[in-house]
């Protein structure tokens, strides 16, 4: 067992008290970051209480509750910042990466320490699986936000599609890894296949950055 609210406790301190040293990017980056450890720790919570409240397996919770929860809980931050403080397109994306980097750390530090840090094989499916399919899940929901935007089409359902998208991403990937040998070997490369994807749009997409 494993007590989460402490060890978020022992990785943000120091990056919270690291706000009043730096600025501008940095600043933003390393609050989105925090921002991402909190929503990972909050999202376990509701994810949690759903499974005892439901009856439902583990494993059908991660496949069904799970990608619904975590996706909600990581765009929420990114929406507050589009509609309130009007964030710019650039602006947004670094904040989604934040959030992306820090759910996806707290959440691999929290299984590496239930679980043991022993076999190489399993942390490099932490890093390069799980790690970087929370990171794809939000940049690429976030290039999509920049893009309705871009072509002024941002809309209530352009919001939910794109919220979607990532649902299915995080789903497809769950249900994949939790399969046999080699649908869990197409889920453990499916995030690093689609960060490369999401890279050479990138190229393009910086043509719409403000």
């Amino acid at each position: 067992m494993i007590y989460a609210e402490n060890i978020l406790i022992c990785i943000a301190v120091p990056l919270v008290i690291s706000l009043f040293f730096i600025k501008d990017k940095a600043r933003h980056f390393v609050m989105a970051f925090v921002v991402g450890m909190v929503v990972c720790l909050m999202s376990a919570y509701i994810s949690g209480f759903i499974k005892t409240a439901s009856g439902m397996s583990v494993n059908d919770t991660s496949v069904f509750i799970s990608p619904i929860v975590e996706e909600l809980m990581k765009f929420l931050p990114v929406l507050f910042a589009l509609l309130l403080f009007e964030a710019t397109s650039d602006g947004l994306l670094l904040g989604a990466t934040g959030i992306g980097a820090g759910f996806a750390t707290f959440e691999n530090c929290c299984h590496l320490l239930s679980t043991g840090a022993e076999s190489l094989t399993f942390i490099l499916i932490r890093g390069l699986a799980v790690g970087v399919m929370h990171l794809v899940s939000m940049i690429a929901l976030t290039m999509g936000f920049n893009l309705l935007k871009h072509y002024k089409a941002l809309s209530f359902s352009g919001i939910v599609g794109a919220l979607s998208l990532s649902m299915t991403f995080h789903g497809l990937y769950n249900l994949l890894v939790s399969g046999t040998e080699i649908s869990a070997s197409i889920g453990f490369v499916m995030p690093l296949f689609c960060s490369l994807l999401l890279y050479i749009f990138y190229k393009r997409y910086k043509l719409f950055a403000e």
